[in-house]
């Protein structure tokens, strides 16, 4: 399975951006995906998954409320919409895929199988 991020930009605190992740190559309606992000000097956060057994989103709790996910299965594309950005935000955004995900491995990034190459994201004025 191959992932393309998309979507990255530079944008002002308060301000929309949203983020999309293309699939190919894999059978990407049983795959659960997901949206990390890593600042420089930083470890690698989990920002929230899509898991295609339940057809449900989870947000981590540092973005619940600001961030939303979501996929449509006919463009095998998973999105990332991120309003009120703030500064601390600010990092590169990787898309991730896995078979056979639970629930408590959503946001350990080794229980990935797919990575895509990141997209970045600068909040500031």
């Amino acid at each position: 399975v191959q992932l393309q991020a998309s979507g990255g930009g530079l944008v002002q605190p308060g301000g929309s951006l949203r983020l999309s992740c293309s699939a190919s190559g894999g059978t990407f309606r049983r795959l659960t995906t997901g949206w990390f992000r890593q600042a420089p000097g930083k470890e690698r956060e989990f920002v929230a998954a899509f898991k295609w057994t339940n057809n449900s989103p989870y947000p981590a709790d540092s973005v619940k409320g600001r961030f939303s996910i979501s996929r449509d299965n006919t463009k095998n594309t998973v999105y990332l919409q991120m309003d009120n950005l703030k500064p601390e935000d600010t990092a590169v955004y990787l898309c991730a895929a896995g078979e056979r995900l639970i629930s408590s491995t959503l946001g350990n990034p080794t229980a990935y199988h797919y990575w895509g190459q990141g997209t970045q994201v600068t909040v500031s004025s």
